[in-house]
């Protein structure tokens, strides 16, 4: 079909109506092919070395799958409105007197309180020390960093999120990783373990209103020559926060206390 002028082009925009392809949301969310535990409100297929964000409200699941083995979601979290309280990963580790995320951990803000739960997890396999890829040393790496680039950077792609919620780089912290591990070593020196393998998930719980940003990009720590990233596929859907006598709730002390500081500030503002 002509695109040369601007009915050809027209013409041609909407003869692809309705075409999907492997890596794209799906609007209405409704329309995804697979069940899910709710009603969904996110449904999208990110391509390696791609971004995505949604603003989802307090109560939503979103689930994030592996399908291949070789994606790595970057992940960062806001409360929605106030974006000056975000994820604190140095506070998420310390808190919880652990460094490896997994099914029951919390993710905090540095005001005590809540974002979100990791409801579930067949991975084991995530990060909470090294953050994503920097311009810099993806270019050194693989020749490019630049969010065109065959090889963009982590941090060049959150960018681009933040600002499509209008946040800017200085609104970015450090970032969670899922599905590519780093362990400890006793020298403190740290080892990439790399994927659980094709097929794991992990879900989470949001417990605030949250701006969600995630990047799909290669493990900084992945020693592989080559820019290596699998699609990542993204749903959410609605269901409920944790609540007094969640088995959750009152797992740990030091959860208990960022649950009760997040409904606290929750019942204050009249939002719970």
């Amino acid at each position: 079909m002509a695109t040369a002028t601007t009915h050809g082009a027209r013409d041609h925009a909407r003869a692809q109506h309705g075409t999907r392809t492997a890596t794209m949301p799906v609007v209405p969310a409704s329309d995804w092919p697979a069940a899910v535990p709710g009603t969904p409100v996110w449904a999208e297929t990110v391509a390696g070395g791609n971004y995505t964000h949604r603003v989802l409200a307090r109560g939503t699941e979103l689930r994030l799958t592996d399908h291949a083995g070789d994606a790595c979601a970057h992940l960062l979290l806001y409360v929605d409105g106030r974006p000056w309280e975000r994820l604190n990963t140095a506070d998420t580790v310390k808190v919880q007197w652990n460094a490896y995320l997994g099914a029951d951990r919390l993710l905090l803000s540095d005001q005590g309180r809540v974002l979100a739960s990791v409801a579930a997890d067949s991975s084991g396999r995530h990060d909470a020390l090294c953050g994503t890829s920097t311009l810099v040393r993806n270019t050194a790496r693989y020749g490019d960093g630049t969010p065109q680039s065959p090889s963009p950077a982590g941090r060049e792609l959150l960018k681009l999120a933040a600002a499509k919620n209008g946040l800017g780089p200085r609104d970015l912290p450090p970032s969670l990783s899922f599905f590519q591990g780093v362990e400890v070593r006793e020298d403190g020196a740290l080892d990439f373990t790399g994927s659980a393998g094709p097929g794991a998930s992990v879900t989470l719980r949001a417990e605030q209103d949250l701006t969600v940003l995630i990047a799909n990009v290669p493990h900084p720590l992945d020693p592989r020559p080559d820019y290596v990233c699998t699609p990542l596929e993204v749903l959410a859907w609605r269901a409920r926060p944790t609540a007094p006598g969640d088995p959750l709730w009152d797992a740990a002390p030091e959860g208990r206390r960022a649950f009760l500081n997040t409904l606290d500030f929750l019942t204050a503002r009249g939002l719970a």
